[in-house]
């Protein structure tokens, strides 16, 4: 029992040396071409800035730095369960190149992802080969005790280590330093598999600062969204009291006069009813747009392009919808989306002057991305007062983003991005 157990824990300890021997070969192989493309394509690309290819170039090369980036922590979880967290700046996809190149550069993220290339390039690439050398160098030192030895003396011997092999008495010195090499190998390979990654969360890692910014972010985002939901509140209360509650309450005393003037004076009471029955209608209707404008039921029962293609159909002006969306976000995202595109749509009706408006929503790299063009006069700004003011509020809360490229003249381009599955 005891000899099935050692013999269990010896195989383990070999499978995690053969293991952490091949990943940090891998990551060897690739860390070092790979850091050094990403390194001098972003300084050349950067450099080029001043007389205008940069600003084409740079949000493309950034975006590969990012996913590279993004790749090694996402290895770094699988392999070594070190969990780097990632604190890049959201960047809509259709934003104009200058505007990605300018928000890219004042990402800290992007600074730490060059800084962290210069450590992968150097210490990083030396512990993740380390692994791989502890388990490969003994392997060689067996195989020159094995006779190896033989073909390489021809040229003056050969130096395995510290051990200079010229006869099989200093072969088997050179097999004795790989058994002793290969004992440290089984401890020291896979701590310094996990040393590499250690190193790769301390420099790539999101800094105190960043996170308390986050925070923060999150922190306004949060009183925007309790701020707003109180406002709803008080909008619906009002609505009801000004409304369906007094149009009720007038049908409830028609009721009462009617119920005295049924013997006395039945034409005045046919009236009444009458009257009541459109007080009634009136306040079903009342009591409808209420409900929509809560939560439309098409976009419970249809989902969200459904939902917004009948909000275009209620429109005065001419609205195509473009929807590509394979499954249905969470109710929430759903929701904020189609109040965002409402309110988008309200603005481009009441201030834009335009006779079209084109609105596109699709699904990619896990982000729902609502796109609203109209053909007016443009100049619109997502400034405090202003309902594209409230979208961005909206969206916040969702940790999304919005964009607007409004021109003088025209045409206005609003774009909504939330991060989100899609079910």
């Amino acid at each position: 029992m005891n000899t099935n157990t050692k013999s269990g824990s010896l195989l383990t300890r070999a499978r995690a040396l053969a293991l952490a021997a091949g990943r940090g070969f891998v990551l060897a192989l690739v860390t070092l071409p790979g850091a050094v493309l990403c390194f001098t394509s972003t300084l050349v690309s950067i450099s080029l800035i001043p007389i205008g290819v940069g600003l084409l170039t740079t949000p493309w090369v950034l975006g590969r730095l990012r996913a590279f980036a993004d790749w090694r922590r996402v290895v770094a979880a699988e392999w070594g369960g070190v969990r780097i967290p990632s604190a890049y700046r959201p960047i809509p996809e259709d934003a104009k190149p200058w505007t990605k190149t300018y928000e890219m550069l004042r990402d800290p993220a992007v600074w730490r992802d060059l800084r962290w290339l210069q450590v992968d390039m150097s210490a990083g690439y030396v512990t993740a080969l380390l692994p791989a050398v502890l388990l490969f160098y003994p392997l060689e030192g067996f195989a020159v005790a094995a006779g190896l030895w033989r073909p390489l003396s021809q040229w003056g011997g050969y130096w395995y280590g510290f051990v200079h092999v010229t006869d099989q008495a200093s072969a088997l010195g050179a097999g004795v330093l790989a058994a002793a090499l290969l004992a440290l190998a089984f401890p020291l390979a896979p701590w310094l598999l996990n040393a590499h990654f250690r190193l790769t969360r301390a420099v790539l890692g999101a800094s105190q600062g960043e996170l308390a910014e986050r925070v923060r972010v999150l922190t306004e985002t949060r009183r925007d969204a309790v701020d707003t939901s109180a406002a709803e509140l008080r909008r619906i209360e009002r609505d009801l009291h000004d409304g369906a509650q007094a149009r009720l309450v007038a049908m409830g005393m028609d009721l009462g006069t009617i119920e005295m003037l049924m013997d006395k004076d039945p034409a005045k009471a046919k009236e009444l009813i009458s009257q009541a029955r459109k007080s009634s209608v009136d306040a079903l209707a009342e009591l409808r747009d209420l409900v929509r404008g809560i939560h439309p039921p098409v976009l419970a029962e249809r989902g969200l392009g459904d939902a917004v293609r009948a909000l275009a159909l209620r429109l005065p002006i001419t609205t195509e919808v473009n929807v590509e969306l394979s499954g249905r976000a969470d109710a929430p995202v759903e929701s904020a989306a189609y109040f965002a595109v409402s309110e988008v749509l309200t603005n481009a009706v009441k201030h834009s002057g335009a006779d079209r408006i084109w609105v596109d929503l699709h699904h990619e790299d896990e982000r729902l991305r609502v796109t609203v063009t109209d053909n007016g006069k443009g100049g619109a700004v997502p400034g405090a007062g202003s309902g594209l003011a409230g979208v961005e509020r909206r969206l916040g809360t969702f940790d999304g983003v919005l964009a607007v490229s409004s021109p003088a003249g025209g045409p206005t381009m609003v774009t909504m991005e939330i991060p989100c599955a899609l079910s």
